[in-house]
């Protein structure tokens, strides 16, 4: 009786330790020239897995392969441009009502280059 106490009580603080990604952020992220760009993420935290959206300028997006690890989530998009299908990576490590996120495009060839990627901080909306 008492190890299952025990597990029972190690499970509920993992629970409580993992960060909540659940719910709607808004971030500017940098584009060419300087340029920012308003983009949203809808998103939704089930144990160690993550769904939902990203939503910009060229519409929403659904993200697949979502994971959460403690404070650390990762996703990816695929968008398609001129008939050609781009992904891009996210992860981003979530600390209170932010998320700072690191976006690279597979490959890391053309505009991005190189495989630099780019940062950006995210807020969790009000309701």
């Amino acid at each position: 009786m008492k190890t299952r106490l025990a597990l029972l009580t190690c499970i509920l603080a993992m629970a409580a330790w993992a960060a909540d990604a659940t719910g709607k952020w808004t971030a500017q992220m940098p584009g060419r020239n300087g340029d920012t760009r308003e983009i949203t993420f809808d998103l939704k935290a089930d144990g160690a897995s993550l769904t939902g959206s990203v939503s910009g300028q060229a519409g929403s997006t659904e993200i697949s392969d979502g994971k959460i690890d403690g404070d650390n989530i990762s996703f990816d998009v695929v968008r398609e441009f001129n008939g050609n299908q781009v992904k891009m990576h996210y992860t981003g490590k979530i600390d209170g009502d932010q998320i700072q996120f690191k976006v690279e495009r597979e490959g890391g060839q053309g505009r991005q280059g190189g495989g630099r990627g780019r940062e950006f901080t995210a807020k969790r909306a009000a309701n």
